[in-house]
């Protein structure tokens, strides 16, 4: 008979020192922040062009994967490994996710550093989901891809350091930063922003009448991110605990008062009450959440949620006064949202709520336990954010437009055609039984016995005609030459015909 193998334990590899419900909680509020993902793929989609809408969605998701890999490579270590003290970035000690094993994480004694390194991960693909709408309309996307890589080595993992490295400068001086308010949200932002500038501003014509193209997808992306956000903020308690629960009710409120407050801007200039601008909203409230959730009580979300609602809404007005394209609002919902919530710690963060979760009963709070100087170390930690992403973000961006063969962004020509038709020959949403310019079809110039020649109808076309009735050789030469035009521009020049 063969001896019984011997089982050999990893080192710290102890599961009876954790609770089964803590576990399971994380381990499900890491797939809920995953759930994000394609919400924002829906999101981004619903926001552009019909003829973009498919590269935002491959932008997303592509990110996603590469991120996976860069987490498990050397991002992990970068952003979190214990034995760096230099109070910036970490070392390659848990290089490969060597020695992630059963020990506490870094983070938190409540659950192992294997768990924790998962519900960290899904952290950096939401954000470099995100960053990825930077590239709405004319970036590449395999340029992209090589920039997220390097993105997520250089500044995310800076930026998660210092707020939530065990050596970390901000954890270190007392900054309040509960679920991203700096590597997320800022870092999302400002990076979108320093992205857009680099990529520069779409062609004029591009910019005139830009509309959603499928405003149901707006709102399935937000209901998607609102659902994600939930394990997003309520899994940084990193338990099943009662600061979990003050976590998701802030977030709650926070989303709840910030789409009512966009919504009613709008109105006020528009007198529409808009589903994007109410999921805009929404969206600000979840990013001012992030930060602050964890820390204030929900009354105080209240007050969250109305001022990120507003101050977003008035920050989209940035991106004309510097001249930056940046499409999706990146920085005026992320960067402006996670801003809003770090400052708000100051004022509201109390260390009641921050002891809830049963370990973090050393922290302080901000006004609310006397603690004024929070509010100086709150703005220092914004401006440090702020400056280092963008100027890291820009170089990043730069170096690798400089590489043959990876411009980062597409021609003009490319541009005018769509993102979806040049780089991947797909479409997010398309004609089924005709092409996609309906004047292209291979049937459209049939003549009958009068020499006139008739447009067929669309399925469910209504209002066309089956019969135009119209000599071709009575067209106009303007006409004529028009027909090349891909069909956006075709219909624009027939308006002014």
């Amino acid at each position: 008979m063969h001896p019984a193998p011997i089982l050999r334990r990893a080192p710290g590899d102890d599961a009876s020192q954790y609770s089964g419900g803590d576990v399971s909680f994380i381990i499900v509020a890491g797939a809920m922040v995953f759930f994000m993902v394609p919400g924002l793929a829906f999101l981004y989609s619903g926001l552009s062009r019909r003829k973009n809408a498919l590269s935002l969605i491959w932008a997303v998701l592509a990110s996603n994967a590469v991120v996976i890999f860069q987490w498990f490579f050397w991002g992990y270590t970068l952003a979190f490994s214990p034995s760096a003290t230099n109070g910036y970035i970490g070392n390659l000690r848990n290089f490969g996710l060597m020695k992630v094993f059963g020990e506490a994480s870094p983070g938190s004694p409540l659950i192992p550093s294997i768990l924790y390194s998962f519900f960290q991960m899904e952290f950096g693909c939401v954000t470099a989901g995100i960053l990825m709408g930077g590239i709405a309309e004319r970036g590449r996307v395999l340029p992209a891809m090589v920039f997220i890589f390097f993105w997520m080595t250089l500044v995310y993992c800076p930026l998660a350091y210092w707020p939530w490295g065990v050596n970390g400068w901000a954890l270190k001086w007392g900054v309040l930063d509960f679920a991203g308010g700096g590597p997320v949200e800022i870092g999302s932002g400002v990076a979108g922003l320093a992205y857009s500038w680099v990529l520069g501003r779409r062609q004029e014509k591009e910019l005139l009448n830009f509309r959603p193209h499928n405003v149901s997808l707006v709102a399935l992306g937000t209901a998607m991110l609102w659902f994600g956000w939930l394990g997003f903020n309520g899994g940084s308690a990193f338990g099943a605990n009662l600061r979990a629960i003050f976590a998701i009710w802030n977030s709650m409120l926070a989303a709840a008062f910030g789409g009512m407050v966009w919504c009613l801007l709008d109105y006020r200039y528009e007198r529409r009450w808009t589903m994007v601008g109410f999921c805009s909203g929404t969206i600000a409230g979840l990013v001012a959440a992030t930060p602050s959730s964890g820390y204030i009580h929900p009354w105080a979300s209240v007050v969250v949620g109305v001022l990120s609602g507003g101050l977003c809404n008035l920050a989209t007005k940035v991106k004309h006064l510097v001249r930056i394209d940046d499409a999706l609002d990146l920085f005026a919902e992320h960067a402006v949202g996670g801003i809003v919530g770090l400052l708000c710690n100051a004022f509201f963060g109390d260390r009641m709520i921050i002891a809830l979760d049963g370990v973090s009963t050393s922290t302080d709070g901000g006004f609310m336990n006397h603690n004024y100087a929070l509010l100086y170390k709150q703005l220092c930690y914004v401006l440090a954010t702020c400056s280092y992403t963008f100027v890291v973000t820009a170089l990043i961006a730069k170096g690798v437009d400089m590489i043959p063969g990876l411009s980062l962004r597409a021609g003009p020509a490319s541009e005018a055609l769509g993102m979806d038709e040049v780089e991947h020959g797909e479409f997010a949403t398309d004609y089924i039984e005709l092409r996609r310019d309906f004047t292209a079809a291979p049937f459209i110039t049939t003549f009958d016995n009068d020499g006139k020649y008739s447009h067929p109808m669309a399925a469910g076309d209504r209002h066309g005609h089956t019969d135009l009735s119209v000599n071709d050789t009575t067209r106009s030469e303007e006409t004529r030459q028009n027909d090349h035009l891909p069909a956006n521009e075709k219909n624009e020049a027939a308006s002014h015909a």
